[in-house]
């Protein structure tokens, strides 16, 4: 199950792993070599130090020009301890699998997508010993489809582009393409497709308006992964319903309250916490007793 727009926009790649590839070369338009086969790897780069590292997803493209791994970061906003990470996983995985790493970040910030692209460049100024220079997929570059006919041409894309701009002013004729193009797949894929978009959306009429699109198409909801998307959503209105009340109610909520609020994925324990949160006279009274 997806559970975060974080989580979604790289499971994209593992559910499509061409995708990657097709978007380095037509997007990025980087001369990437056509792949002969691609393979997820595992992601858990921790050494024997109790250090944990992980990148998203980690992705090997066999090709007619040699091995690659393909590192995916998805990155929500501006993290500068980014500038020590990254370059340790690049560095980690080819001196693992001595295959040329390439480093790709997938994000829904224009603001985050100019921080990732610029160069980390580490030593001496003029004379660094070492700089990576991330390939940045984001709104910004990501095209928008919001065209029936293209959407079907290459549904992989039109998810991601989805996913991308969901909270743009383009948002409603993309969604509207997209949902008519994944008629035209297996309704397995299109389940998945369905999840990752529902994850990615954080306009709340861009997400009411995906639900109707897809109540519509009423073979995705029957299918076992809708009632995920519907799980998820429940857990999200009652999370927002938590915090609402309390701000309702002139509470003020700290940032520990709202985001262990956000974190929690427990649909009873929700409801525990939006009944508390009509009576409490403070937010950190939702937590009494635990």
């Amino acid at each position: 199950m997806v559970g975060s727009s974080h989580e979604a926009l790289h499971r994209i790649f593992q559910k499509d792993p061409a995708l990657l590839t097709r978007a380095l070369q037509r997007v990025l338009h980087v001369p990437f070599p056509e792949p002969r086969e691609i393979a997820a790897l595992n992601i858990d780069l921790t050494e024997i130090e109790p250090v944990e590292r992980r990148v998203d997803t980690l992705l090997r493209a066999e090709t007619d020009e040699g091995t690659y791994l393909l590192v995916v970061e998805s990155q929500g906003k501006v993290d500068e301890r980014k500038r020590g990470s990254w370059p340790y996983y690049l560095s980690y995985l080819y001196e693992k699998y001595r295959c040329e790493p390439v480093l790709i970040v997938i994000t829904q910030s224009s603001a985050t997508e100019r921080w990732a692209s610029r160069p980390i460049r580490l030593g001496f100024p003029g004379w660094e010993s070492l700089t990576v220079r991330p390939l940045v997929l984001g709104p910004d570059n990501v095209p928008v489809i919001a065209d029936e006919r293209q959407a079907e041409k290459d549904v992989p894309l039109a998810v991601l582009s989805a996913m991308t701009h969901g909270r743009g002013p383009r948002a409603a004729a993309i969604l509207e393409s997209l949902a008519a193009a994944l008629r035209t797949i297996d309704p397995d894929s299109a389940a998945v497709f369905v999840q990752f978009v529902d994850s990615c959306l954080v306009d709340p009429q861009a997400k009411q308006m995906w639900r109707d699109l897809m109540t519509a198409i009423q073979y995705f909801w029957r299918h076992p992964l809708a009632e995920q998307v519907r799980e998820e959503g429940r857990i999200q209105d009652r999370q927002e319903m938590t915090l609402r009340i309390l701000e309702w109610r002139g509470i003020p909520v700290p940032d520990s309250v709202r985001e262990r609020v956000m974190h929690c994925s427990d649909l009873d324990q929700l409801e525990v916490w939006a009944q508390r949160a009509v009576h409490a006279s403070q937010a950190t009274e939702l937590f009494a007793d635990e």
